[in-house]
Order: structure tokens, then C-alpha cells, then sequence
């Protein structure tokens, strides 16, 4: 469960690209994506917490997230409540770690990286 710092700069390398874009007042097309990207974190937040791991740093991650996009009030509640949603999905089925949990975190890990790389290389300067 070391491969945070990978997924750790591709997140902060969205996060960069998406900041120097200008505010739109249609949705971006890479919003989706970041909004799972913010589910995704708040899943990791739970499993990886729950199997071992100890500490904020998938919260640390999303507040990164929140810091370098500055959204508005609605549009961070909307990031705020993709993390809940994300994180509230898995604590209401794992009380322990299980070889399945440590599954989803293998797959939400592999999800986090693929949402950060292609929102970076389609939507970055």
C-alpha cells in the first residue's frame, strides 16, 4: 500500500493544470472526472484507514484538491459530499479488513491514477 506518491502528484498535477483553466459557468468536461476523483479519495480515506494505515493523508489529498481549485461555495460542496459519498459507500459494508477490502483499495487506487493522468494529459496546459 505504497504507492501513494505516484497518485499523490498526479494529483497535485490535475489539481495545477485545472486551476489555470478560467472559471466557466458551464460545467468543464473534466468536472465528472474530478468529482470521482474526489469519491475515489474519500473510499481511500475509509479502506486504507481501516486496513492499517494511519492518518488524514487521503484527507490531506482532497483538502490539496480543494486548496488548488478554489471552487465556489456550491461547487465545493459538491467536491466536499463526492468524498463523503465516497467514503460513507464503503464504511457502511466494512467493519475489519478484509482480502476483499484490500481488493477495492488496489482498485480504487488504480482508478485514482487513471482519473488523474487522463484529466492531466486531456485538460492540462
Amino acid at each position: 500500500m505504497t504507492r501513494a506518491s505516484p497518485f499523490f502528484a498526479a494529483c497535485l498535477a490535475i489539481s495545477m493544470a485545472v486551476v489555470a483553466r478560467p472559471a466557466i459557468a458551464a460545467e468543464a468536461p473534466f468536472e465528472p472526472g474530478l468529482m470521482r476523483l474526489a469519491e475515489v479519495l474519500g473510499s481511500l480515506h475509509f479502506l486504507r484507514n481501516l486496513c492499517g494505515e494511519k492518518g488524514d493523508q487521503w484527507r490531506v489529498e482532497m483538502e490539496k484538491l480543494l486548496e488548488s481549485e478554489n471552487p465556489d461555495p456550491d461547487r465545493r460542496a459538491r467536491f466536499i459530499a463526492s468524498f463523503n459519498r465516497g467514503y460513507r459507500s464503503f464504511s457502511g459494508t466494512y467493519t475489519q479488513c478484509t482480502p476483499s477490502a484490500t481488493e477495492a483499495i488496489a482498485r480504487y487506487m488504480k482508478e485514482g491514477e487513471t482519473l488523474s493522468r487522463d484529466i492531466a494529459s486531456r485538460y492540462g496546459n
